[in-house]
């Protein structure tokens, strides 16, 4: 085999391969094998019709196709490996002469990882947000915990916002009750916006016992549109009655013996959830900065698939949510122009990101152990509500494994970029994410996979 190699452009280059025809033996004799159990010939078994035979009925141009498409995997495969290429996606393959007996010619284009200079990125610096715990994040959660320590009291007042009601409703339409629109005892808090339009205003002021009707649009069922007119009666009305804050309520909700005690652990636990977030924040802001110093051209095919699988992602969600794009759109005030060039940019930096990363890792080495694959398999299964050696099973047979080692060696690539960056906070002080380091460190999906093959690994 003869093979050369010509560059198209910096994502792109062209392979010329040329087999002898005595390399095309075994595809040749394969080709003959497979369709000698196709055809029935009178006087032959399945399988055993001679090539000749083959030849006269199915014809020679039938067999020397299905050889080729057999054959230029493989010569295809030898040639990326003879030059090194590093290919990302799928090759289009091209047959520009097939002589018989004599020999096949081929090209394959297929976008290659750029080359380029990486900067020096174990020189970044960044500045992240302060941690800060304000006294009324503090007492929001106290409060949070204490409304989980309430009690329903009844009153007798007329009905408040917030209050808790036992409620009879009966709707009809032109006179006729609407199925499934009676309800004895139903358990309401007012304000809530759970229940009917208009019920709210229907119902405060009315005292337990007290009736009235109200109007309403019906939005399900087979008078969806409509408007109902509902018949309420309030037949309880009850008040949350919170705790007081005191040493008893924290020794009944917590561990701690005083108000104070409780509080002390509330801000220590937001602080630790926000140094995390602090830590999150550095990540991301280390790869913008690392991304921001380096040019770096894209292979437009990946790119695009890109784009699409970001298409169908987002599609797939809106669809298990009951919404269509130009709902999602005009509720975000967005335009489709706006939406696609915010697509396209979010597909861009994704693969720009893989493609430094994987510059990174090259760079320093860096390769996945059993154990951290392991790991990651068992985490991602998780996500998936899947046992790990289903999910594995599941990897290899839609060919997705290269696509995890590559994240996980993208993500292992990171926490060295992050490991060596200057990080201080807006206050001017160092932030160690030395205790982040798991959380940081093992964060795979921190630039997503493409849709095409991974560029690492390949």
């Amino acid at each position: 085999m003869k093979s050369t190699v010509e560059t198209l452009s910096p994502t792109r280059v062209k392979l010329s391969v040329e087999v002898p025809f005595d390399e095309l033996k075994p595809s040749l004799d394969k080709a003959y094998r497979s369709i000698a159990q196709q055809v029935s010939i009178p006087g032959f078994r399945k399988g055993k019709v001679p090539p000749r035979l083959i030849d006269q009925r199915v014809g020679r141009a039938e067999v020397l196709q299905e050889a080729i498409n057999d054959a230029i995997p493989q010569h295809y495969s030898a040639a990326v490996r003879e030059h090194e290429v590093k290919v990302l996606g799928q090759p289009d393959v091209n047959v520009t002469e097939l002589a018989d007996n004599e020999k096949v010619s081929f090209t394959a284009e297929v976008d290659v990882r750029p080359e380029f200079a990486l900067p020096d990125y174990k020189q970044l610096s960044v500045t992240v947000d302060d941690v800060e715990v304000p006294d009324e994040e503090v007492e929001e959660q106290v409060g949070r915990l204490r409304e989980r320590f309430a009690v329903l009291k009844g009153v007798e007042r007329p009905v408040q916002d917030g209050d808790y009601v036992s409620l009879d409703l009966a709707a009809t339409v032109d006179g006729e009750e609407v199925p499934g629109g009676t309800a004895t005892g139903l358990s309401y808090e007012v304000g809530s916006g759970q229940l009917l339009e208009g019920i709210d205003e229907a119902i405060i002021g009315l005292e337990s016992g007290a009736a009235t009707t109200f109007t309403t649009a019906l939005v399900g069922g087979d008078h969806a549109g409509r408007d109902a007119d509902v018949a309420v009666t309030v037949r309880s009305v009850k008040e949350k009655e919170l705790p007081e804050l005191d040493d008893e309520f924290a020794q009944t909700a917590s561990e701690f013996d005083t108000l104070d005690e409780l509080r002390a652990d509330v801000r220590t636990r937001l602080g630790q959830v926000k140094g995390i977030e602090q830590g999150m924040q550095a990540r991301d802001r280390v790869l913008e900065a690392l991304l921001e110093a380096v040019e770096v051209p894209l292979p437009d095919t990946v790119v695009e698939s890109e784009v699409e699988f970001r298409r169908h992602n987002i599609g797939h969600q809106l669809d298990s949510a009951g919404l269509t794009l130009e709902g999602y759109l005009e509720s975000d005030n967005k335009t489709a122009e706006e939406f696609d060039a915010e697509l396209s940019d979010a597909a861009r930096n994704a693969v720009k990101g893989q493609l430094v990363l994987d510059a990174v890792a090259d760079a320093e080495e860096v390769g996945v152990g059993n154990e951290e694959l392991t790991s990651e398999v068992v985490r991602r299964s998780q996500d998936a509500q899947m046992q790990p050696q289903e999910f594995a099973d599941r990897l290899v047979e839609s060919g997705q494994l290269p696509v995890l080692i590559a994240d996980v060696r993208r993500g292992k690539a990171l926490a060295l970029v992050l490991e060596s960056a200057t990080i201080t906070d807006a206050s001017g002080r160092t932030v160690d994410l030395e205790a982040l380091r798991g959380p940081l460190g093992g964060e795979p999906e921190t630039v997503e996979a493409p849709a095409e093959d991974a560029p690492a690994g390949q």
